[in-house]
């Protein structure tokens, strides 16, 4: 049994499939955790959600976390496109990709798939969150909104019972994840920016093995499509 964590997929449906076949090779005794981040900015956030939910509907052992995107499409689902902070091309992909014309008409499983997703998850030994914690309040499990979008922040592992934190969010050059992973950090972010593929240090979706601390890199797939560079 392996456990695995990835996370800011960002509707590369092709390059996840092509990780969890092709690289890790999913067998239905792993666990596999998915940091939110599901859709958005790539070509097929369907793809990527209808993944998810066929493997767990085979009883892959798969669990999906919130990320900021994946609460603002399920707001754009009720306020409409001003609730995405997406160019006008992110969101015709958005809804090109559900084979709709506005994103109230968003299908009503998927609001209810991204309706469902926990803001983090406790492992024995491991936290899993979307971006982070704001470590300076008392209870840092309160603030849902820090969960989804927080950057710039110095864990504090006595608040996490001193396990260890692994996140996404903030893209980050796949030399730096290695280096991170290397020295066994106790805060890792694993977001390798896999949407970014006009980036030369990003446009990688990596998984971690959590036991081994194997890293598996997956060049993006699903290139080219219309995708502003990573400033």
């Amino acid at each position: 049994m392996a456990r695995y964590v990835l996370t800011d997929i960002h509707g590369c449906a092709q390059t996840l499939k092509a990780m969890v076949w092709g690289q890790l090779k999913l067998q239905k005794h792993d666990e596999l955790y998915i940091l939110g981040d599901v859709v958005n900015k790539g070509p097929d956030s369907k793809g990527v959600i209808d993944f998810i939910v066929h493997l767990q509907k085979q009883h892959y052992n798969v669990q999906c976390l919130r990320g900021n995107h994946d609460q603002m499409l399920l707001k754009a689902a009720t306020k409409g496109e001003a609730a995405l902070n997406l160019t006008a091309t992110e969101k015709e992909l958005v809804l090109e990709s559900f084979g709709i014309r506005d994103f109230e008409h968003l299908p009503s499983k998927y609001i209810s798939f991204l309706n469902n997703l926990p803001y983090y998850l406790e492992l024995p030994d491991i936290f899993l969150v979307h971006a982070g914690f704001d470590f300076k309040q008392a209870n840092i499990f309160k603030d849902k909104e820090a969960m989804l979008n927080i950057r710039g922040y110095k864990a504090d592992p006595a608040k996490l019972n001193n396990k260890r934190l692994v996140h996404g969010h903030t893209p980050l050059a796949l030399h730096s994840i290695k280096k991170s992973v290397a020295h066994n950090d106790y805060e890792l972010n694993l977001d390798a920016g896999c949407v970014y593929y006009k980036n030369a240090s990003y446009g990688n979706l990596v998984t971690l093995d959590l036991d081994s601390q194997e890293l598996f890199i997956q060049p993006n797939e699903d290139r080219p499509y219309p995708v502003a560079r990573k400033s």
